[in-house]
This record gives structure tokens, sequence and C-alpha cells, in this order.
């Protein structure tokens, strides 16, 4: 711009002033102002209205219209309200040229202010330098910031009836110069709330809005809260001048305390709710008082009031009554009944509370005066012995309405006492209190007396009239003395009689009988014997066991020999008992044609004497008795034997019974017999004849052979060999085979020559064919010049008849068996070895099946040379 032309400059400025607006040249100010060529675009910034302590900034615009370099040397404003901004000076302005000055408004206080700004300046020209002052003003208008204000500032409903809504305005007022928006409203508290205010809301200075508060108590007492009103204050410049010094807006908050008290409607209540006044005697009265509440909020007017109930009055209440809230008022129930009853009734209270009518139930007995009675009305001791005292008792009774106080109680006449009355003392309407008297003669004879109560009762003094007698003491006697039983059989039982006497000169009472001693019992004890009297009991004896037993009876009474003893003795004896020393004879087996005898033996088990009258034996053929002769008669303990013989005649098995008939308590006694006829047994040996084939002299082998019975049972009791060279072993003598049994023997061969052998074996037995006898062959050879012994373990299982000897002349075989016959033993001989010959043996087992066994672990053996 330098380069421009004076009118350029001022041209170019006055198009700038047109585009700035209001950040430029003030529209009102079209003319530049001048002094010393320094022209000042706008004579006068208006900043229009600012908040006070907030701050706005205007600019004006300098230009040097001179042909002259000007220099702004410093500026100066006179108020304080206003303030250079943002401006360096010195500055030097070259013809043309133009530079912004900013000048700032920051009020402190409320009102209009006006300031000028001077500047002072230099023109320099190529011969001068000229100094000059330049001023143009600043103006503006400070308020206070948007506040809100509420009125009234708190807000009290007083008192408002439960249910019921109650409504206050309230002026919102803006009281500040800018602006403020209302954005939150918040209520707290019971029953509070806020209306007419649409938010956000915008107050401009000076302007208000009205909003309705409302209460609504949910419940009686008081409640209390607040109404928070949030707004936001505008700081933006007035009328858009200048660029604002602070924020947009400023937050603030409003309190507006709220109260009120939540009145609940007027109620009656009555205190006591019910009326009681107990008994109350005819012809007299009772009162009670009541007091009547107003419990609500608002006043109650009681208008009537109706008491109903015979005997049942009012007094107190003058209606029309007004009850304050919370206020009472007292009334008084009067009962004064005239005739006897319990009475109930009410009074009915009328009013405008929420409860219009309060029923308050009255009740109250009407009783007739006290009145004392005595249970029993006299007392008779009866006879007392003397030295000894009796004790009845009395109950005396209210049986009027109204309480009664026994001032006195005293017994008269000789012997007679008082006890149970703690003078003095007092019986309510219907109850009792019971005494007793005691009665102590100390001499014979009829003795009358009485107790007399004193009371406030209508029959003051009451006579209970008394009577006894006195008596000397009862004694008891017994007759017989002592009772013996003698001998009773266990299971029986014996009665005696026993007399009891009195005596003395009172009646005695038994009281006990106490028995001892085992089986002993009484009944029929008499309990009361008066003086001179007999009476009867019985006493049994019923014995559980044999034996003597003592025992006795004890009379225990209230006689002057209070325990009167009476001895017992008796013998239990058990009935006589035949028993058998078996009860089943059994014979077994018993050849046909032969016999075999038993012994029985008979005993008296029991207590008593026993006779054996009859012995009959019945059943099967055979059987016999021998040796007893009847009667046969056995005392208690004592025993006798007979004979009892099976000789059947024919095969088969017989039973029958000997039945013995006595006076015993078991009258027949049963043995039982059994046996069974056989015929003769046959023995057999198998195989009947034994071949030994080969055995070396002086070795020895075993051979097996059975022997069986048939028909009947074998006794074998010997046997005998023909040579010494067999032998028998396995058994001993005598053995007895089972019909259909067997019996294993075994036959050693050992030869001691070479050639053959035989010889017989014969069995002696009970058999019809004994002997019975068995051929033996074997041949004795030479020994060989070598043989090998073997001998090994027996297996474990249990079926195992023999074992069969392997030989093979290579370790693992092949093996060929070399025994001919089964090796019943765990040993053998092998004589076919040659010398200088290596053997490898092994062995197998063999059961009853001729099942054999794998072969058996391997040994090695070599022969001698030679």
């Amino acid at each position: 711009m330098k380069d421009l032309g004076r009118f350029k400059t001022i041209t170019l400025l006055l198009a700038l002033a047109a585009t700035f607006g209001c950040q430029g040249l003030s529209a009102t100010q079209p003319t530049v102002s001048q002094s010393g060529n320094l022209s000042i675009a706008a004579p006068n910034l208006n900043f229009g209205t600012v908040l006070v302590g907030h701050s706005e900034v205007l600019t004006n615009t300098l230009l040097n219209t001179s042909d002259s370099r000007i220099t702004v040397l410093r500026a100066a404003v006179d108020k304080s309200d206003f303030s250079i901004a943002g401006d360096k000076l010195p500055v030097t302005l070259a013809p043309g040229d133009s530079v912004p000055f900013s000048v700032a408004y920051n009020p402190r206080a409320h009102g209009k202010s006006t300031g000028t700004v001077a500047l002072d300046t230099t023109t320099a020209t190529s011969t001068t330098i000229a100094s000059a002052s330049t001023t143009f003003t600043a103006s503006g208008n400070a308020v206070n910031p948007g506040q809100l204000t509420v009125t009234p500032s708190s807000i009290t409903f007083g008192s408002v009836p439960v249910g019921t809504t109650q409504t206050q305005s309230a002026t919102l007022a803006n009281s500040g110069g800018s602006s403020l928006t209302i954005s939150q409203a918040t209520v707290n508290g019971n029953g509070f709330t806020l209306s007419g205010l649409t938010m956000p809301l915008t107050l401009g200075a000076g302007q208000s809005v009205v909003v309705s508060v409302s209460f609504t108590p949910p419940a009686g007492g008081p409640d209390s809260g607040s109404i928070a009103l949030g707004f936001v204050v505008s700081t933006q410049g007035h009328n858009g001048k200048g660029h604002g010094g602070g924020l947009a807006g400023t937050n603030s908050t409003v309190m507006v305390p709220v109260s009120g008290t939540g009145m609940t409607a007027g109620q009656l209540v009555a205190t006591p709710a019910s009326v009681s006044l107990g008994n109350v005697q005819v012809g007299t009265n009772q009162t009670q008082q009541v007091t009547i509440t107003n419990s609500g909020g608002t006043i109650v007017t009681i208008s009537q009031a109706t008491t109903v109930g015979t005997g049942f009055s009012t007094t107190g209440l003058a209606l029309p009554l007004a009850l304050a809230a919370g206020q009472s008022q007292s009334l008084t129930v009067t009962f004064a009944p005239q005739v006897a009853g319990t009475v109930s009734g009410s009074i009915s209270l009328a009013s405008d509370a929420t409860n219009p009518t309060l029923s308050i139930l009255l009740s109250a007995t009407a009783v007739t005066p006290g009145s004392l009675v005595s249970n029993p009305s006299s007392l008779s001791f009866g006879n007392v012995q003397t030295g000894t005292s009796q004790t009845l008792s009395a109950t005396l009774t209210n049986s009027g309405g109204t309480s009664v106080t026994i001032s006195q109680a005293s017994a008269s006449g000789s012997g007679y006492t008082l006890s149970g009355l703690s003078l003095p003392t007092t019986l309510s309407a219907g109850q009792s209190k019971t005494f007793s008297v005691q009665f102590a003669p100390q001499t014979s004879g009829s003795v009358s007396g009485n107790v007399a109560i004193t009371s406030d009762a209508s029959n003051p003094t009451l006579n209970v009239p008394l009577s006894g007698s006195g008596v000397t003491p009862g004694t008891l006697g017994a007759s017989p003395s002592s009772l013996s039983f003698g001998t009773v059989l266990v299971g029986n039982n014996s009665s005696l009689q026993e007399t009891l006497t009195n005596t003395g000169g009172s009646s005695v009472t038994i009281s006990q009988a106490n028995v001892s001693g085992s089986g002993f019992s009484v009944s029929g004890v008499p309990a009361t014997l008066a003086a001179g009297q007999s009476a009867n009991f019985n006493v049994t004896f019923a014995p559980q066991s044999s034996g003597a037993v003592t025992g006795s009876v004890s009379i225990v009474s209230n006689a002057s020999n209070s325990t009167l003893k009476i001895t017992l003795s008796g013998t239990g004896a058990t009935p006589g008992i035949l028993s058998a020393s078996s009860q089943t004879l059994s014979f077994g087996s018993v050849q046909v044609n032969g016999s075999a005898t038993q012994s029985e033996t008979l005993t008296n088990t029991g207590g008593t004497t026993i006779t054996v009258s009859q012995a009959n034996v019945s059943g099967g053929s055979g059987f016999s008795i021998s040796g007893l002769n009847l009667p046969l008669t056995l005392i208690a303990g004592q025993s006798f034997t007979f004979g009892t013989t099976f000789a059947p005649t024919a095969a088969g098995s017989v039973t029958g019974t000997i039945s013995l008939t006595s006076d015993a308590s078991n009258s027949t006694l049963t043995i039982s017999l059994s046996g069974t006829g056989t015929v003769p047994g046959q023995l057999s040996v198998s195989p009947s004849t034994l071949d030994f084939s080969s055995v070396v002299i002086g070795q020895s082998k075993n051979m097996t052979a059975t022997l069986s019975a048939t028909g009947s049972n074998v006794t074998v009791s010997s046997a005998s060999a023909s040579t010494s060279e067999f032998t028998l072993s396995g058994v001993s003598f005598p053995f007895t085979i089972t019909a259909g049994q067997s019996k294993a023997i075994t036959v050693t061969f050992t030869p001691q020559s070479s050639g053959t052998a035989s010889a017989t074996i014969s069995f002696a037995s009970s058999a019809s064919n004994s002997p019975t006898s068995e051929s033996l062959t074997g041949n004795g050879t030479a020994p060989p010049p070598h043989n090998v012994d073997l001998s090994w373990a027996a297996s474990s299982s249990t079926d195992v008849v023999g074992y069969n000897v392997y030989r093979a002349t290579v370790s693992g075989g092949p093996f060929t068996k070399i025994n001919t016959a089964l090796n019943a033993t765990t040993a053998f001989v092998d004589n076919s070895v040659q010398a200088g010959q290596t053997y490898y043996y092994v062995t197998t087992a063999v059961d009853g099946t001729g099942l054999e066994s794998g072969y058996s672990n391997q040994v090695k053996t070599i022969i001698p040379t030679p």
C-alpha cells in the first residue's frame, strides 16, 4: 500500500471500513478524524453494554494521510475503566500507511463511562520534526451479570390435610443486567411438586416468570424439602461489540426451602377403650373415669352421648363439645346396681370425626354381701385311741358376693386344737379356705367341742360343732400262733385257716399282711376289727420246688402290738417220675438165628415212691425183655436194670416198643426198639491170582488186591501166607467190611532164591465161605551186574494210584517205559542197564481212571565200566 497515492489509500480505507462492519469503524461515524495528518478512523469507540467484571476490546485504525513519516510515540487514557490493549508503541507510519489500535473496556462498577485516548506523535519532513497530539473517545455502559431471584425466597404451606393439595405461586426474576437461562429444577421432599416452568427458559435482564409450588402431604406430620433451580448466566458482550474477555456462560444454583405439615382428620379415641367396674355390692356404686381424646389434626365436635345398660350412667360432658387437635376431655362412668347379676352396656359418642360413632363397652357384676359357710358343717372324730390323735379338715367358703375378713377363730372342748388359719384373713367372693381340727384324747370317753369363726360377713359368727370319743388301744391275737402244712407235692397247694382277734378296747385297722417264705400266700385278711371282734383268713402253701420251706405272716396294724407274727412251715415234694437210661435201643445188624442183648436202666427221678405194674413188648418179632419182675417199686432216686434181647428169625429191619405202666406222674414210659436181621455175608478177593513176574532176589515188589463183602457185613479176623516170600500189609486185624463195600490190601513179593515161587494167602472171616484164598506167583531172578535205584516225591494229587518210569539214552528222549506194571510206590530199581552207558529218567503219575500226567523233571546217571 505504500506505493499507492493518497487518494487510493483513502479509498481503500473506506472500503475496509465498510467491510469491517461491527469490527471496524462505527457506522455512525463515516468521517475520518485528522490531526497533524494522522487520521483516526473512529473518533469514538462505543463498547455498548458490558458486564461488570468482564472486558471487551474494540479496535480503531490510525492512518497517515500526510506526505511525511509520522511516529506515534505513546498513548494514554484518562479513565481507569479503559486501557490500551495489544498496541506496540512507538510505531512509525509511512505516508499512506495505517495500523490497528485496540482499546479494552473493563468496567468495575455499574454505570456509564467515557474516556479520552490521547496519541502523542511526531511528523518528520526533510527539514523539520513537528510534534502533535491526536485524540478519540471511548464509551461504554457497565451492567451487573444476570441473577435469578425467587420471591418469596422460602415457601411455607403450614398445615395441610392429608390427601389434599395446597398450591402457592413464586416469581422467578432476572435481577441482573444480562440474560440467564434456567436449565434444571429439582424438587426434594415428600409431597412437594413444581409446575408452570418449561425448560430451558431464558430471562432477559429484568424479565420474570410465575411458577406454582404444590404440597400434597402423604401422611400426618411435618415435611420439609427444597427446590434447586439451576441456571446459566450469559457473559457475551452486549450488542455484539468487541471481543468478550470471559466464558460464554456461568452455571449457578438458587435453593428455595419448602416446608409444610400433613394434618390428619379429627378422630376420637377413648382411654380406656372399655370399662370394667368389677364386683359392686348391691345398694352401693362404683365410678371410673374415661378420657376422650382428639387424636387427629382437625377440630372434632361431639354432638351426642348415649349410655345403655341397667345401672350405668355418665357425667362430665357438656354437649355439644368441640375438641381441638390433641385436646382431651374426661367423663365419669358410674355403676349403681339394685339387683345381683352381671351387667353389660355401652357409651356411644356421636361426632363429626372420621369415626363418627365411638363406642365404649361397659361391664360390671352386682354382688350380694359376703356370707361364710363351713363344709362339713360339723366334725365327728369317732373313736380315737387315747395317747394318739386324729385330724379332720373343713372348708370355709364365702358364698356371698363381696369379700369377707375373718378376724378370730377358736376351738373349745378337751383335746381339740385348731390350725390352718392365719388371721386376719380375707376371702373374696366365692373363695375358700381350709382349716384343720385335731382331736387328741387323754382319757377314754365322749368329748364334744366347737370351732367359733368371727368375721364381718352377714353371719358374723359361724359355729362348727365337734364330737369324738377317747378309747383304749386295740390288741391283736392269732390262733393258732403257727401253721405247719406238712408235705405238699410240687404243683399242688394246701390251705390252712388262721383266726385274728382284737382283745383291746378300740378298733384295730390292719394296714399290711406281709408274707415271707417261698410258696406261701394269704387271702381274706380283714381290714378292721372292732373291739372284741374276731375274723378268719387263709394261708396257702403252693411249693414250686422240693424241700423244706419256712416263712411267716406279719400283720401290721395300729394295735398296741403293731406287728403280729405267725410262723409258717411246710415241705415241697416232687411227684415220682419214671425215666429210662435210653429212650431208644438200636441193635444194628444181627444175623438171622443169632441174638444181641442190651441193658436198660429205670430210675425214679421224682420225690415220691412209684410202682411199675406192667411191661409190654410190642411191634416186630425178635424183641424180648428179661430180669424185670413186676410189680417193681422204686423209692425216690432208686434205679433198676433189666435186659432187652433182639433175636431175628428173618432178614430185614424190625421196630418195636417197650411200654412201662406205673403210678408215676408220667404213667406210661415208652422205649423204642430197632434192629436189622441179616443173612451171613460172603467174602471175595480180586484178582484171584497175583502174578509178580520177575523180581530180583533180595528186592521187593508190591501188588494190590481188593476184599469185598456181599450179603451182610463181614469181619476179617486174620490172614496167612503159605510161604514167607509173600507178605500182607495195609490192614490191621480184625476189621469189618460193610456189606457192599470193599477193602484194599497190599501183597509184597521178596524172592529169596532164583526160580519160580508160588503161594496162597488165606483170609479167615465171619463170611459163610471162610476161609477165602488168593493165589500168588512170581519169579526170582539173579541180580544184574549194575542197577539204578530211582526215587521221587509223591504227587500232590489225592487220586494218584501209581507211577510209570521212562528211560532214554539221550537228553530229552525219546523215552521208553521200563516198568511192566504200574508202580505203586515212589521208588524203582532199573536192573537192565549196561556198563559204560549214560541214561536219562523221567516219571509220570497215573490216577484211578488211567489218566497219565506229563513227564517229571529229568535225571541223568552214568553206569560205571564194567
